[in-house]
């Protein structure tokens, strides 16, 4: 995972999928083709096998079970579905069963109903790695250390949007942990890092996770292979100034391998280096340091 997992979880950064489940060619589930756009080229295993370690997803009541989907007015539709969620969840379970080392963080938007999430975290065999809302800081403190979430196995960070749910099922609602930047077109205008309206403005310290969006309202991968090369980097550090000097701990952008050079993975890179030494680059952090020792 890293040279370090001594430090307090909100002490990294972690490379974001964008709609992680929305996949070119996943395969069809409905009886119909599905006309809607895409924000990721793999599959979950390989998102994560490569490197990410947040996914956002939307989840939905659709055809009887909870699916991950694209929504039309607020629904699900047989034309923007991808998928049942336990197939998704399936293969994080896969990935966190074999990576010992690794924590996985969820952020949901969420339009399940009672319990629906309970269950399909559940019937995916989830739960043994649940990290407790009762352990998540509430007024800006640091976050357990990593390398005890990974001692205690509570590898997996679940965020819904729905605020009931913290109380009613223990899942986290996001706005309780973190601030967000505006997503979409309203969060790439350079020099201007706002909130998104429903997270707290980017400088609440009370909130100790800081998440950095940066891709289109449509995807593009044209466009994307611009975003995520040196646009990226400029907009972390405008928002490092918009969040009260802190670095974001998640980067979410679309088709996250696509650059014109280091990309979102160069991005990840400076922000660990920063977070953990005070250097430009993880790999420029000497080994044991944290005062800003860089190797060229």
């Amino acid at each position: 995972m890293t040279m370090n997992n001594s430090l307090p979880f909100n002490k990294y950064a972690f490379l974001t999928t964008h709609n992680a489940y929305a996949i070119d060619g996943y395969p069809l589930h409905t009886p119909v083709p599905r006309v809607t756009f895409t924000n990721q080229e793999d599959m979950i295993t390989d998102q994560l096998n490569n490197g990410a370690r947040a996914l956002m997803l939307d989840t939905y009541d659709f055809d009887g079970d909870v699916w991950m989907c694209h929504s039309f007015g607020g629904q699900c539709h047989d034309i923007t579905a991808f998928g049942p969620a336990i197939d998704y969840l399936k293969e994080i379970e896969a990935f966190l069963s074999a990576n010992t080392e690794e924590i996985v963080t969820l952020i949901l938007e969420d339009y399940v109903g009672p319990n629906g999430l309970t269950k399909v975290f559940t019937d995916a065999g989830l739960m043994k790695y649940w990290f407790p809302v009762s352990n998540m800081p509430k007024n800006g403190e640091d976050w357990p250390l990593v390398s005890d979430m990974v001692a205690n196995n509570q590898r997996l960070l679940v965020f819904t949007s729905i605020q009931s749910k913290e109380a009613s099922e223990g899942i986290a609602y996001q706005w309780n942990y973190m601030v967000e930047n505006q997503y979409g077109d309203g969060g790439m205008q350079a020099g201007s890092c706002p909130n998104r309206a429903e997270s707290s403005g980017l400088d609440d310290k009370t909130k100790s996770l800081v998440l950095v969006n940066y891709f289109h309202s449509m995807s593009s991968k044209e466009k994307t292979c611009e975003d995520n090369s040196g646009d990226l980097i400029n907009m972390l550090r405008t928002c490092y100034a918009a969040a009260g000097n802190r670095w974001a701990n998640f980067v979410a952008v679309d088709y996250y391998k696509r650059s014109e050079g280091g990309g979102s993975f160069q991005a990840v890179d400076t922000l660990n280096g920063k977070l953990l030494c005070g250097c430009d680059d993880i790999h420029a952090c000497v080994v044991g340091s944290t005062s800003g020792a860089c190797t060229p």
